[in-house]
């Protein structure tokens, strides 16, 4: 199942801080990532919307959430289950939504109107959407929403650089008007802390403070009028209408002097500039904390201004990039102020009194091109076009190391066997490898000509490292230890698409383009070994975990396996169909027809090398098993229609007589009309004023603790893993096994027999229950007594329950004992039993690290208190 959502962390839309303050949404794409900036984690809801995201409203108790995308569908989310409640279409796209304060209403901006709904409550109803006033004024597209703290006024600020405050009720002594003073689009509108006092901001960076004469207590309520036949057969007329329209209320620009007799009345009492010089006068976002009075407002420089209001006393100018800031927010208590910069993919929470950085996060600005896994899969380490390297913690989702000595793109990652070292290719004409120790770039691999390298391999030993080149049809061979190149391989005829190293033997495999892998021996003088000759361009290669079995993609939509050994193919798959390529909107040629030209560009075997896992040019990841040839499950990694070639078919409603929608837009300005695509060109041109990437799945990498795979995508770097807790999988299940006998053989003191019975209903807090009712001294006897086939059950079950269980002895001694007993016979199955060692592994080292961390802060503190306490004896 879809565990989480990596590489990518803001794209666009509204910032949100959930009610308490301490966890952030950041809408990237159509997905929702939620930063628990207090734990120091990240977890990517399992829902999704049809485009992108561009604004997120959330309800004042922290439950619901609205999510709207570039179209104007919206999702209502339960933000506790993390599920979706209700969908709903506004039919054009909206510009923002924000509940009210009592959590009873919520408004959202469409065009140059504001709808206000009631927010679906506790009760169930036919429709959650309810839609209560329509209100009219604004002439051109509305921006921004603020609504007063009791919920009885709100404000919309619009394009034509007006504002207008509007009642959520009919009030007697407010008339709606519009608020001028500003020369350019309306940016923000916020009400003072219970008043009806404005603020505006504009988009030329001016600030006007707006008083109002009434307070909030002082509107008076409408009196209720008696609705006439005519009304009513409206109202019933209504009921059979696709959209109603609920009450529409009308406001007026001017209105005369009789009007506004005895009406509330706004006057401007000051008018403030951020920023007199002009030198970046494009204000593209402000947010407001009312209780402190805090204003922020960020620039199209990259620039942000503190502000305390009504005084405008300037607390802070700083700077966190070049770019835009595209969305600022504010947490509740007013500590944390987060900032997006949708140019390049940033996030940051500060801390503005201690002026520190709560989180610092930053994606690939481009695409991402290989990932790789750490050992003991505790890491990710991916490379992208961008030139940058960058090291993502699994467990938290966050990126703790970025290395940007690379000046081009990055083409190939990979650790080595240690899990110490990174090794990334470039098409700068350099293999470097960091250390994760020191993070620093320790070594630099260079050929003696400059070429630029495609692919990267290095041995189990991690003493040789090998690139191949895009460009001389060569591979490189240097030392590790030394830095030298050793040697050159020389013998395709085209450029080198892949290579692979054998995992027990020290044996490499190349693929190119001339339709030929070699095997080259690396302990026997570099010779080629065995040359295996296919009928299509070769594209990539895989050793299966055990290195007796040899992949291979090819051009033409094949999968072969290979008996690297004897040079036999022992089977393959066609998987040209699997694919199902979707249609790009510039496509002349039908998705089916497009299909018959692709092929698998990734491949990457299970970590039992039973499954193997294929991607190219399409939204599709397939599993095949191996064995029998066949295709088990493929999966959507995306249903983002913001991205090009999905759709199978095109829609007919973007067709014109003079072509496609698409071709209109982006050939607009061209001399001749119409842009045509070059053939083979992946990258869209970004000097077109319309660009949708184009979705592809570029390297796929299953964990070594065969848990969860990944895959680099379009859309990000996604992440599948295993979710049991939902799903109930019983093992050699008897009509005995039920949880009331397992309670009564564990009183019996029968503790292997219950640990047997709780495996066999395999619910894993039963299976807790019973493991930790075994008392220590008895662990030795228990897991003495327990069958070959349970040992491997426990183990897994272990390295599970150390991710979160605070029992750290207790299961240390269960794996101790288990290892001890029964390591020799484990052995025999090491093959197999690998990823289950390997994510205990995985378990036990994360542990380590955090409490190796923590006794030796203890450590250090002692010998400081010592040594305080020696020298006051000295001097005394």
């Amino acid at each position: 199942q879809f565990s989480g959502l990596l590489g990518t962390v803001y794209r666009r839309g509204n910032l949100s801080f959930t009610r308490d303050g301490s966890s952030l949404i950041s809408p990237v794409g159509n997905r929702i990532p939620v930063f628990d900036l207090k734990n120091n984690k990240c977890e990517t809801f399992p829902l999704a919307t049809r485009l992108n995201i561009v604004c997120v409203g959330l309800s004042p108790d922290g439950n619901l959430a609205i999510l709207i995308d570039e179209e104007g569908s919206a999702l209502l989310v339960s933000l506790i289950g993390k599920c979706v409640i209700h969908h709903f279409y506004f039919h054009k796209p909206v510009h923002s939504v924000s509940f009210s304060p009592d959590g009873k209403k919520f408004v959202v901006t469409k065009d140059n109107i504001a709808l206000m709904y009631h927010a679906p409550g506790r009760k169930r109803e036919f429709n959650a959407f309810v839609l209560d006033k329509t209100y009219y004024g604004p002439y051109d597209e509305t921006t921004c929403i603020d609504w007063t703290d009791d919920s009885k006024c709100f404000a919309v600020g619009s394009k034509d650089m007006s504002t207008w405050v509007f009642g959520a009720e009919r009030w007697a002594n407010l008339i709606y008007y519009s608020l001028g003073g500003h020369k350019d689009i309306i940016v923000a509108c916020f009400f003072e802390e219970n008043s009806l006092d404005l603020y505006t901001i504009s988009q030329d960076a001016a600030l006007c403070v707006w008083q109002c004469d009434t307070e909030l207590d002082g509107l008076k309520p409408m009196p209720p009028k008696h609705a006439t036949r005519e009304e009513n057969a409206a109202k019933d007329d209504e009921e059979f209408l696709e959209e109603p329209k609920g009450e529409e209320i009308h406001g007026k620009a001017n209105p005369n002097e009789q009007e506004a007799r005895n009406k509330v009345k706004y006057s401007r009492v000051a008018k403030y500039f951020f920023n007199k010089e002009g030198d970046f006068n494009n204000l593209t976002s402000a947010a407001y904390h009312k209780k402190t009075h805090l204003l922020v407002t960020g620039f199209a420089s990259g620039i942000f201004h503190l502000h305390e209001l009504p005084d405008f006393n300037l607390i802070h100018s700083l700077s966190i990039s070049d770019q835009r800031i595209a969305s600022i927010s504010i947490n509740c208590t007013g500590d944390w102020i987060a900032f997006g910069c949708s140019g390049l993919g940033q996030l940051l929470v500060w801390e503005w009194q201690s002026e520190s950085y709560v989180l610092k996060q930053q994606g690939h600005f481009n695409s991402m091109v290989s990932l790789a896994y750490s050992p003991d899969g505790q890491y990710i380490v991916t490379g992208g076009e961008d030139g940058k390297v960058k090291v993502w913690n699994t467990s938290s989702s966050f990126c703790f190391v970025t290395f940007t000595e690379h000046t081009s793109g990055v083409t190939a990652v990979t650790f080595t066997s240690n899990g110490y070292v990174i090794l990334s290719a470039s098409l700068d004409g350099t293999v470097r490898a960091f250390d994760l120790h020191r993070y620093r770039n320790f070594r630099t691999f260079t050929s003696p000509r400059p070429s630029q390298f495609s692919c990267l391999a290095v041995d189990s030993s991690g003493e040789i490292v090998s690139a191949g080149s895009q460009d001389s049809f060569e591979i490189f061979i240097w030392s590790m230890q030394s830095g030298r190149l050793l040697d050159i391989l020389s013998g395709h005829e085209g450029p080198i698409s892949s290579l692979s190293f054998n995992p027990m033997k020290c044996v490499l495999a190349s693929a190119s383009w001339d339709k030929t892998v070699k095997l080259w021996d690396m302990l026997d003088s570099w010779s080629t070994k065995e040359t295996l000759i296919l009928n299509s361009d070769v594209l990539v290669v895989a050793f299966r975990p055990d290195g007796k079995e040899l992949a291979v993609a090819a051009l033409n939509g094949q999968i072969t396996f290979w008996d690297h050994e004897n040079a036999v193919q022992t089977g393959s798959i066609e998987g040209r169909h699997d694919l199902q390529m979707g249609r790009k909107e510039l496509d002349k040629i039908t998705a089916k027809q497009a299909a018959k030209g692709k092929s698998f560009t990734t491949l990457c075997y299970s970590a039992d090398g039973q499954s193997i896992l294929a991607g190219g040019l399409s939204k599709f990841v397939c599993i095949y098993n191996v064995k029998e040839q066949i295709l088990m499950k493929k999966f959507e990694i995306s249903c983002n229609f913001s991205l090009d070639a999905m759709e199978e078919y095109l829609d007919r409603r973007k067709m014109t007589e003079f072509g496609s929608m698409a071709l209109i837009d982006e050939g607009g300005g061209g001399e001749d009309g119409v842009a045509i695509p070059l053939p083979g060109v992946k990258r869209g041109d970004m000097s077109y004023r319309h660009f949708k990437p184009e979705i592809r799945v570029t390297c796929l990498q299953f964990s070594p603790t065969g848990r969860s795979w990944a895959a680099t995508t379009t859309e990000g770097l996604l992440v599948y893993s295993l979710d049991s807790g939902l799903i109930f999988d019983p093992f050699e299940l008897d009509i005995d096994v039920t949880p009331s006998n397992i309670h009564k053989t564990l009183c019996q003191k029968e503790y292997t027999m219950a640990i047997i019975m709780a495996f066999k209903l395999n619910e894993k807090k039963l299976i807790q229950e019973v493991i930790e009712a075994v008392p220590s001294n008895e662990v030795d006897v228990v897991c003495s007594s327990l069958p070959d086939l349970y040992v491997e059950k426990v183990l897994e079950f272990l390295a599970s329950a150390f991710e979160t269980s605070c029992h750290l002895e207790f299961y240390l001694i269960w794996a101790h004992k288990l290892l001890m007993l029964h390591g020799q016979k484990l052995k025999t199955r090491s093959v197999k039993l690998l990823p289950v060692i390997q994510f205990l592994q995985k378990s036990i080292q994360r542990h380590f690290e955090d409490v190796s961390k923590l006794c030796e802060w203890n450590i250090y503190n002692i010998k400081y208190a010592l040594a305080i306490s020696q020298q006051r004896g000295m001097k005394r």
